[in-house]
Order: C-alpha cells, then structure tokens, then sequence
C-alpha cells in the first residue's frame, strides 16, 4: 500500500487545526459557572471533609420540602448536590 502524499498530509493537518480552533473557539465561548459553590460556613463546614457521596447523603436533611432550606420546584435532581454545588 502507497503511502500518504505531502498533499495528503497538509490537507489532514489543516483539517486537524481547523477541528483544534472549532473545539477551542467552541470552550472559549461557554457561559461561565452560575451555580453557587458549597458555603463555608457553620451548617456546612463538616463537609468540606467528607468524600463527596459521603456528603451527599447527609443534604436532604436539611433541603427538603419540610427542611430548614427547602429546594425550589424546578431543582434538578437532588442526589448529586455536589456535581454542580462544588466545594469551593
């Protein structure tokens, strides 16, 4: 099998930097992190510890309809505070 000509091998690199600025332009464009971070205060300081599953468990005791800080209605799914909420 014949190999790749110069021409092949410009024409490939081109494409892989033009792949490169896409992806990069597409990252240098994203909206910036809106989410808060976990707080640092008195509630949550024990936290800041813990392995994040080991974490996670303990959020709803607090955050729930009939907590001290219920999550609004439209929250998304509340078994991975700490996905989004990072420990800051």
């Amino acid at each position: 099998m014949k190999g790749l000509t110069s021409k092949h091998k410009y024409i490939l690199n081109g494409l892989f930097l033009i792949l490169c600025g896409g992806v990069f332009m597409f990252l240098w464009n994203a909206p910036p992190e809106t989410t808060h971070k976990l707080p640092r205060d008195e509630n949550h300081l024990k936290y800041f510890s813990m392995d994040k599953k080991e974490a996670e468990k303990e959020c709803e005791t607090c955050h729930n309809p009939q907590g001290k800080a219920p999550l609004p209605q439209n929250h998304p799914p509340k078994y991975r505070c700490l996905f989004c909420h990072k420990k800051g």
